[in-house]
C-alpha cells in the first residue's frame, strides 16, 4: 500500500497528508485498508514518507482487525512512486502480492478478482477501466494501450489508448528488478516498471465492468468519490 506521498494537488487548507482527511467519516488510507481486507487481503505492508509518524500512528491505532501490518520508509517519498514500491522489497516474500494507492478508493469485489486472475510465471495483472470518460478526466489519467488481455503500452501521455489504468495491480517479484532497470534510466515511476514487463510481454489487463473506483487528488476528487461510494452502496 503506497502512503508515502504529499499529496501536493490535495488543497484543503491545512499541510497534513491527505490520506489522513475523511472520506464519509473515514480518513481515506484506513478506508483504503479496509477494502483491501473486505477483497481477502490478510497482510500488508504500508510505505510512508511525508508524514510518515502520522500516518503510521493512523494504521497503528485503527488498523483493521485480522490484517497483519508492517511498515516501509521511503526517505526519497518526493521522487515518483516506484521508488515506494521499491522500499517494500526486502518484506515482500510472496510469489505474488498486490500494488495499491493509499489514495484510491475501490469496491473489495474487484480487487478479489484480480487476486485470482489466471496468470503464467511470471506474468502480473492491472484493473483497467475501459468506459469512456470526460476528456478532462483522461487527461489526468494514466492511460493503457492493449492487445486482447495483454497491455503493450502505459503512460499520461499515451494518444492512443483504450483503458484507464486504476491503480490496483496484482505483481510477480520480477516487478522489482524491471522498477530497478526503468530507475537506471532515470524513470522513477510505477509505471516505468510496468513498461518494462509490457516489453516483455509479462504485463496483463483485467477490466473492472461498473464497479466504482475514485483516484483521489484533489479536494474536488474527494466530493466525487464520495458521491460515487453513495450511489454504490445504494445499488447494492
Amino acid at each position: 500500500m503506497l502512503a508515502a506521498g504529499n499529496g501536493d494537488r490535495f488543497h484543503n487548507g491545512t499541510r497534513n497528508s491527505k490520506l489522513l482527511h475523511p472520506l464519509l467519516g473515514q480518513p481515506l488510507l484506513l478506508r483504503t485498508l479496509d477494502s483491501a481486507r473486505d477483497a481477502g487481503v490478510d497482510a500488508i505492508t504500508v510505505v510512508v514518507g511525508y508524514q510518515a509518524d502520522r500516518v503510521r500512528a493512523l494504521v497503528e491505532g485503527s488498523a483493521p482487525r485480522g490484517v497483519k501490518i508492517a511498515f516501509a520508509h521511503n526517505p526519497d517519498w518526493r521522487l515518483e512512486n516506484g521508488v515506494s514500491v521499491l522500499a517494500a522489497r526486502p518484506l515482500i516474500d510472496a510469489m505474488r502480492f498486490a500494488v495499491l494507492m493509499g489514495d484510491h478508493v475501490f469496491e473489495p469485489a474487484v480487487l478479489s478478482r484480480l487476486l485470482r486472475y489466471p496468470m503464467q510465471d511470471n506474468e502480473s495483472v492491472l484493473a483497467v477501466d475501459a468506459r469512456a470518460v470526460p476528456p478532462a478526466v483522461a487527461a489526468e489519467a494514466t492511460k493503457v494501450r492493449r492487445d486482447g488481455s495483454r497491455i503493450v503500452a502505459i503512460g499520461k501521455d499515451l494518444d492512443e489508448y483504450d483503458a484507464l489504468d486504476t491503480g490496483m495491480f496484482v505483481c510477480a517479484p520480477v516487478l522489482f528488478d524491471a522498477l530497478e532497470r526503468a530507475r537506471a534510466q532515470g524513470d522513477t515511476t510505477l509505471s516505468g516498471g510496468i513498461r518494462e514487463l509490457a516489453s516483455l510481454g509479462l504485463m496483463r489487463a483485467a477490466e473492472v465492468g461498473d464497479a466504482t473506483w475514485c483516484d483521489i487528488d484533489t479536494v474536488s476528487d474527494l466530493e466525487a468519490a464520495e458521491s460515487a461510494l453513495g450511489a454504490a452502496s445504494e445499488r447494492a
